[in-house]
């Protein structure tokens, strides 16, 4: 049975921010290519969204209520409820993710 995928605010503002920088840095098509990616891959989750692994940095603190899937270099950090997957965090692996996982899951 499909889930319904939602975003939080903050994956929203996730996803504008990813765009907006590489429409600035790269090109506009580059974006939409990559937003149309993530996309796919956070739709995927509607029907298997126990695919996704936990991320290492909660699982080292014991927690393994989240899961991620990529579209490298992005990390999606969802939540699987009984009837929703919860997307809470989209963003670039490279960047500091002990700290902003700390501070995005701690909130949600």
């Amino acid at each position: 049975m499909a889930r319904a995928v939602l975003l939080t605010g903050d994956a929203a503002d996730d996803l504008d921010e990813i765009c907006d920088y590489i429409a600035r840095r790269d090109s506009p098509g580059r974006a939409t290519h990559v937003l149309d990616r993530i996309g796919q891959a956070i739709a995927g989750l509607a029907e298997t969204p126990e695919r996704g692994a936990v991320p290492a940095e909660p699982a080292a603190l014991g927690i393994r209520t989240y899961r991620e899937v990529f579209f490298k270099p992005y990390r999606i950090v969802y939540r699987v409820l009984p009837d929703a997957v919860v997307v809470l965090l989209i963003a670039d692996g490279r960047r500091d993710m002990q700290a902003l996982l700390q501070r995005r899951l701690l909130e949600a």
